[in-house]
Formats: C-alpha cells, sequence, structure tokens
C-alpha cells in the first residue's frame, strides 16, 4: 500500500523492539500474555505524515487496548 511500507508493530519489554514482530512478514505467533504496540504509520514525502500507537496485550479472547487516550483527527 503506498505510504505504509513498514510493520504494524513489535513486542514491548526491556528492548525498544523486541518480538514478536507484527507485520506482512512475521513467522511469530502472538501468544496470551504478550504486550505489543500497535503503531501504523502512512508517510508521503512532502506531504507529511500520521502514525498512531497504542499498545495492547495478547489475550486468549484477543487483544485488550492498554491505551486510553483519546485520538482526534487534527488537519
Amino acid at each position: 500500500m503506498q505510504g505504509f511500507f513498514h510493520g504494524t508493530g513489535h513486542g514491548l519489554g526491556l528492548e525498544i523492539h523486541e518480538t514478536p514482530r507484527i507485520s506482512k512478514n512475521s513467522i511469530g505467533t502472538l501468544k496470551p500474555g504478550n504486550v505489543v504496540t500497535v503503531e501504523p504509520g502512512l508517510y508521503y514525502p512532502e506531504v507529511g505524515a500520521v502514525r498512531l500507537e497504542d499498545v495492547a496485550l495478547v489475550t486468549r479472547n484477543g487483544a485488550r487496548n492498554l491505551t486510553h487516550f483519546e485520538k482526534v483527527l487534527e488537519i
């Protein structure tokens, strides 16, 4: 997709970027207890960029967003 050229997120722990990686090329599996970033971004040279960042806990039934910050679009 134009403007979107990187992974969507990664594991969060003691290091800045940890496994599991979240991207179309990922080979690992998300497991209950994993804490991951979810940070999609769009980047367009000479126009600008936007990136949203959340932290999620992987559970047996899906995921729980741990970020409780209102997102407001301002142009």
